[in-house]
C-alpha cells in the first residue's frame, strides 16, 4: 500500500522545497513537489528528483569505518565514537583544544546541525571556521551598507516594472524563482540579464549583457554616472544616505565610455540600465557568483548604491536582493557556548593555514556536513592538510573526497531521514524535515552522534533531549510569541513573521547612522600578469546535475570545459585536451559555444578529486576584498592540446 509523505529538502539550495515522497513497503518509490508550498509549487528540481539513485545507492555507508593498518574497514558504533572520544580527550589533554578544528560546511541546512557546534563549543572551546566560501563578500557588503542582510518577498517581484537578473542563472540556482518572473513578466515588467556567461535565463530577458568577467563595477559604475548625469537620482537619496557626494565623485572620476570600455560592454548597455532604474519600481536580483572576485564585495556594494540612489529601497517592486536571511526566525543560542574560540581558519584557505598553524597545531580536524576537498579551492593543499593530521573525522553518507582521507568515518542520514527544522535563502517560507523513512541499520544522525559523544568525553546530559525536544528549542523562542509553534509548523510551510515583505519600507537602516552607508572608493587598478601566458578566466558554474558535490548521477568521463570556438587553441569541439592553470592541470573534452564570451572557460563545480574532475585543483586559495569569502573566479587558465594517442590522467 503507498502512503504519502512530506518531508523538506536541507541540502545547499536556496529554494528549500516541499517535498511529497511515495512510500511503498518502507521504500521511497517516488519523489513529487508539493502542489500546497507557495514556492516549491509542485515541481522539484532536476537533482532531487534524481535523489533516490542517491537514497538507494550501493555505496551509501551503513556502518562506521575506522582506519586500520592504513585501511577504512567497517567497526561497531560503539568502537567508533569510543576511539573518536579518546583521541579527542588525549589531544585536548596534551595540547589544549585549540589544536582541534572543528570544520561545519553547508551539506545540510537543517538547523539541529549545528548540535556538532553544540558539542564542540563545551568540549573546548575548538578551533572553527570564519569566512564563507560562497556568500563572505556579498553578505559582508550588505552588512556594510545596509547594516542587515535580508530580500524582498519573491511574491514582490510581481509589483516590479523592471527585474535586473545581476549574475544570476535563475534555471539552474534558483528554479522556483522562474514562475515567479514569467508572473511578473506576463504583468508587464521587463527582465535584463547581466552576465559575462550566457545561460538560458537571457531566453527569459529583453536585454542581455556580457560584460567582462570581473567587469560588472565598472559598469555599475557606468550606470551611476548616468543616473547622476541625467537627474536620475531619487530626489531624497541624501535624506536616507550617507556619502551620496563620495559616491557621485567616485562615478565621475571616468566617462560612461571609458567605464564602459573597461566592462566591455557598450555604452548603451549603461543608458539602458539607468533608464530601467529610474523607471520605478525596479528590483535587482544578485547572483552568489557576483562575490567570488577579489573584488567581490566592492561589486555587489556598487550594485546595492545602484538599488538606493535610484530610489529603489524600501518600495513595492524594488530593492537589491542577494540573499534571505534563512537563520533570523530560529534562536541559535543553544549551539553556542560561554566562551569565544580560541582560533579560527578562514575556510577559504583552509589547506594553507591548518598546514602553517603552530603553538598549538592543528593535531585534529572533525568535518560536519562539509566536503572540503572537492569544494573548497586549492584542492590538493587540503588534502595534504588532512592527510597529515593525527586524527581526521567526518561525518557522511558516502566515502567522499574527504572521507577517504579520514581516520573514521561515521555514517549519517539523508535528507529523506532528516528530522530539522530550516529556513531558507531563496524565500521566507519556514519548514520542517521530517523523516519519511527510517534511516538503514548502522546510520545516526548528527545529534546521536553528538550525544553519544558527549557522554564519552564527560558532558553528562548537555545536550540531550529529542530532535522534537531540540526543534522546539530553536523555533519557539522567537515564533511562538507571533502565534507560530512547533506545531504550526508540522502541518505546513509557514511564512516567517519576522521578514518584512518590502525590506527598509521605513527607509530605516539598522547601520550607524540610520543610513544607507554608500561605497565612496572602488577596488585598486591592478595588471594581471598572467593573462598572456593564460588567456582565460576560469568560472566552476552551477550545475543542475549535481548540489555543489553530491551528483544526481556519477559522471562519465572527463569534465567539460566551455570555450568560444575562437578561444578554443585549435582544439575541435568534442575533442580531449588539457586545461592547465598556474597550480595544475587537468585533462578534459572541450565543448565549443559561439555564445559564449572569448575570455572565458567554464566547468562545472563540485567535481570529485579522485575522478580528476575537480575544478578546484586548478584554483588557488585566495580571499575577497571583504568578508573573507572565496575568490573563486580569478584563476587564468590556457587550453592545450594533446596528442591522439595520449590517455586521460588517472583520477589522483
Amino acid at each position: 500500500m503507498q502512503e504519502l509523505r512530506k518531508t523538506v529538502c536541507n541540502r545547499d539550495c536556496p529554494d528549500a522545497c516541499s517535498i511529497v515522497a511515495t512510500v511503498e513497503d518502507g521504500r521511497v518509490v517516488r519523489l513529487a513537489g508539493d502542489p500546497d508550498h507557495p514556492i516549491t509549487r509542485g515541481f522539484l528540481c532536476h537533482r532531487t528528483s534524481r535523489f533516490l539513485e542517491t537514497q538507494y545507492s550501493p555505496e551509501r555507508l551503513t556502518t562506521p569505518l575506522l582506519r586500520k593498518g592504513g585501511e577504512l574497514v567497517p567497526v561497531s558504533w560503539d568502537e567508533a565514537l569510543d576511539t573518536a572520544a579518546e583521541r579527542l580527550l588525549a589531544i585536548r589533554r596534551a595540547s589544549g583544544p585549540a589544536a582541534i578544528f572543528h570544520y561545519r560546511s553547508g551539506g545540510s541546512l537543517g538547523m539541529l546541525t549545528g548540535i556538532a557546534d553544540a558539542f564542540f563549543a563545551r568540549f573546548g572551546p575548538v578551533t572553527v571556521k570564519r569566512g564563507d566560501i560562497c556568500s563572505g563578500a556579498g553578505d559582508a557588503a550588505q552588512l556594510a551598507d545596509f547594516g542587515e542582510e535580508d530580500s524582498h518577498d519573491l511574491a514582490d517581484l510581481k509589483n516590479a516594472r523592471h527585474i535586473l537578473l545581476w549574475g544570476k542563472n535563475v534555471f539552474t540556482s534558483s528554479p522556483h524563482t522562474l514562475p515567479v518572473l514569467r508572473e511578473a513578466r506576463a504583468r508587464g515588467a521587463e527582465l535584463a540579464l547581466i552576465d559575462p556567461v550566457h545561460h538560458k535565463t537571457a531566453s527569459l530577458c529583453a536585454a542581455f549583457y556580457q560584460p567582462r568577467p570581473g567587469g560588472d563595477f565598472a559598469l555599475a559604475m557606468a550606470v551611476a554616472r548616468v543616473l547622476f548625469d541625467e537627474g536620475w537620482v531619487d530626489p531624497r537619496a541624501a535624506e536616507y544616505c550617507d556619502h551620496l557626494d563620495e559616491l557621485r565623485a567616485l562615478a565621475r572620476r571616468r566617462s560612461v565610455a571609458a567605464w564602459c570600455g573597461e566592462a566591455d560592454v557598450p555604452e548603451a548597455a549603461a543608458l539602458d540600465l539607468a533608464r530601467r532604474l529610474a523607471d520605478r519600481p525596479a528590483a535587482i536580483l544578485v547572483g552568489w557568483g557576483m562575490g567570488r572576485r577579489t573584488t567581490g564585495g566592492a561589486i555587489v556594494r556598487a550594485l546595492d548604491a545602484l538599488a538606493a540612489v535610484s530610489g529603489n529601497l524600501g518600495i513595492p517592486g524594488g530593492g537589491v536582493s542577494f540573499y534571505f536571511k534563512r537563520r533570523g526566525a530560529f534562536d541559535l543560542s543553544p549551539f553556542g557556548g560561554d566562551r569565544p574560540p580560541p582560533r579560527t581558519v578562514c575556510e577559504p584557505l583552509f589547506g594553507q593555514e591548518v598546514l602553517r598553524m603552530s603553538d598549538p597545531p592543528i593535531r585534529a580536524v572533525w568535518v560536519t556536513a562539509g566536503n572540503p576537498v572537492a569544494m573548497l579551492p586549492d584542492s590538493r593543499a587540503v588534502a595534504e592538510a588532512l592527510a597529515t593530521r593525527e586524527l581526521v573525522v567526518v561525518a557522511d553518507s558516502f566515502l567522499t573526497d574527504t572521507a577517504r582521507l579520514a581516520h573514521l568515518v561515521l555514517p549519517t542520514r539523508t535528507l529523506l531521514e532528516a528530522d530539522d527544522v530550516l529556513g531558507a535563502y531563496g524565500h521566507h517560507y519556514l519548514g520542517v524535515a521530517t523523516p519519511v523513512v527510517p534511516p538503514p541499520d548502522g546510520v545516526k544522525s548528527d545529534l546521536e552522534i553528538a550525544q553519544a559523544l558527549a557522554r564519552r568525553v564527560g558532558l553528562g546530559d548537555a545536550l540531550d533531549g529529542s530532535a522534537r525536544d531540540w526543534k522546539r528549542r530553536v523555533a519557539e523562542p522567537k515564533l511562538a510569541p507571533l502565534g507560530v509553534t512547533l506545531e504550526a509548523l508540522e502541518r505546513g510551510p509557514v511564512r516567517n513573521p519576522l521578514a518584512p515583505a518590502v525590506l527598509f519600507e521605513d527607509r530605516k537602516f539598522p547601520t550607524p547612522s540610520g543610513r544607507v552607508n554608500l561605497i565612496t572608493e572602488g577596488p585598486e587598478e591592478r595588471e594581471d600578469p598572467d593573462a598572456r601566458e593564460l588567456p582565460l578566466l576560469l568560472m566552476a558554474l552551477s550545475t543542475d546535475k549535481s548540489q555543489s558535490s553530491q551528483w544526481a548521477r556519477p559522471p562519465q568521463g572527463p569534465a567539460v570545459v566551455t570555450v568560444h570556438p575562437d578561444a578554443a587553441g585549435g582544439v575541435a569541439d568534442g575533442a580531449v585536451c588539457r586545461v592547465v592553470s598556474r597550480v595544475g592541470a587537468m585533462t578534459v573534452r572541450l565543448r565549443h559555444d559561439p555564445a559564449q564570451r572569448r575570455d572565458v572557460a567554464l566547468i562545472p563545480k563540485g567535481g570529485h578529486l579522485r575522478d580528476g574532475r575537480c575544478a578546484n585543483a586548478l584554483i588557488r586559495a585566495r580571499t575577497t576584498d571583504i568578508g573573507e569569502g572565496g575568490a573563486l573566479y580569478e584563476e587564468r587558465v590556457r587550453i592545450e592540446p594533446i596528442a591522439p594517442a595520449d590517455r586521460p590522467e588517472p583520477a589522483p
